[in-house]
């Protein structure tokens, strides 16, 4: 099921970004994956449904790229953001975000709309976060007006070096230049003690950037990741490994993109993991860490 659902999504990706989201319908989607109506409905209950899916799929991989760009690295290492900024923009201009974006902005349909705008702050949230890891606690009051610059001063310098799409060595240019003016930036932000924004408006604007969720999000990430090569990697048939990956990206999904996790349906898919016991010690930290989230939720409310 998982990569029968992983290949639809594939294929209306492509379709909406040959003939665009709107001029694309349903019953192309079924010519062109092989599916039935019914079997389309299973796993998405409209089209909008199922582009939101295909932005998740591009965010969760994209996600995992930064996550292991990290690994072993010195967060503060600023050639470490340089590497995964790079990540998100070739992203990006392969998967064609920025015309489906501009197509979906300019349609009626609400769901989608506020999808994307989360997502947008979910990326400014995500600058936020990596500049306090780069710049220090002490400069953390200035980095979200310079995380809302940054992010102008990137996307004008790459709208008018159209050329810098080309390949990674010229994507590679804009970013080194732009991260060059965002150090000045910030240093000169800083000096002046000026602010527009407080960081607490980000909490505002997406209140699952609250209960230290930045730490819970890359731990999260952490144990996922070994628990999923250990699900691939030992001796199961693949109707097996489907279904235990298709748990786990749901417990990842839950937590990290639902409004409101839910709890029992969570507590239901790590019962199902157990019934294998190859990836005991793996699993067992995963739960461990989302106990402690949710009795912090607990303790909050």
């Amino acid at each position: 099921m998982y990569n029968r659902k992983q290949n639809v999504i594939k294929m209306a990706h492509q379709l909406f970004v040959e003939k665009g989201f709107h001029a694309t319908s349903i019953q192309d989607i079924l010519d062109y994956s092989g599916i039935s109506k019914g079997t389309f409905y299973n796993y998405f209950s409209s089209k909008s449904e199922l582009l939101i899916g295909i932005y998740k799929t591009i965010y969760k991989e994209l996600e995992k790229e930064r996550t292991d760009l990290l690994m072993g690295h010195d967060r503060s290492d600023i050639e470490i953001f340089m590497k995964q900024l790079e990540l998100q923009l070739i992203a990006n201009k392969k998967n064609k975000l920025i015309a489906l974006h501009e197509e979906v902005m300019a349609s009626n349909d609400i769901d989608l709309k506020q999808f994307i705008q989360r997502s947008r702050l979910g990326t400014l949230h995500w600058f936020y976060t990596r500049f306090i890891d780069i710049f220090g606690e002490d400069k953390k009051p200035y980095l979200l007006d310079c995380a809302i610059m940054f992010q102008g001063i990137l996307q004008h310098n790459l709208q008018y070096n159209r050329m810098a799409f080309e390949t990674g060595e010229k994507i590679s240019q804009v970013v080194r230049y732009c991260v060059g003016r965002l150090v000045k930036m910030v240093d000169e932000v800083a000096e002046s003690g000026s602010q527009l924004l407080e960081p607490g408006h980000l909490e505002m604007w997406l209140p699952s950037c609250n209960h230290n969720n930045r730490t819970f999000k890359q731990q999260l990430l952490n144990f996922a990741v070994p628990l999923r090569k250990a699900i691939t990697k030992n001796f199961l048939d693949e109707g097996e490994q489907e279904k235990y990956i298709e748990l786990l990206d749901f417990i990842q999904d839950e937590l990290l993109h639902g409004q409101k996790p839910r709890k029992f349906l969570i507590e239901s898919a790590l019962v199902s993991l157990h019934s294998n016991s190859f990836w005991k010690k793996e699993l067992k930290q995963l739960e461990e860490l989302i106990d402690e989230y949710f009795k912090q939720l607990e303790e909050v409310h």
